[in-house]
């Protein structure tokens, strides 16, 4: 894994997980292809600002932010994504687009899709758009304690 910090944490932390090489893939719906995982089970990072705050938003791969609910549900007044540029230093040991949802890695809050939460799995890019982590979503939860958002349909 590429990321040390992420993989040094789940040492650290004696996490049980499973680290997936796949063929190379920028898209979330290319990753789960390629990793021959259901795109539902797979989860990206989407980089927000919450009230020109940085954050993290973690949803099924198929899916969009829907910018109106992420500020009711967060309270924030605005939201839209954040530029490339805004947070490319802060994950120095990530490709750009692959960072894994561990904000709290990072001093970012995360905010998770209520529709992840119901899965027994959660799966992530590790850093790289070769590799992807997959864990128990009661581990990631209890190692990351995001914020639940219900954010689709």
């Amino acid at each position: 894994m590429s990321e040390p910090r992420l993989q040094d944490f789940l040492q650290r932390q004696h996490t049980r997980y499973e680290l997936i090489h796949h063929a190379r893939a920028v898209t979330a719906q290319e990753t789960a292809a390629t990793a021959h995982i259901r795109g539902q089970l797979l989860a990206k990072t989407v980089m927000v600002n919450l009230d020109e705050r940085l954050a993290m938003v973690v949803i099924p791969a198929a899916s969009r932010v829907h910018f109106g609910r992420l500020c009711r549900q967060t309270g924030a007044q605005a939201a839209a994504l954040a530029t490339e540029a805004e947070f490319r230093d802060l994950f120095p040991d990530c490709e750009v687009g692959a960072m894994p949802p561990f904000g709290n890695l990072y001093g970012l809050d995360v905010y998770v899709d209520e529709s992840l939460v119901s899965d027994a799995d959660i799966a992530f890019n590790a850093g790289t758009h070769t590799e992807l982590v997959r864990m128990p979503y009661r581990e990631f939860e209890r190692l990351v304690a995001p914020h639940h958002v219900h954010l689709m349909h």
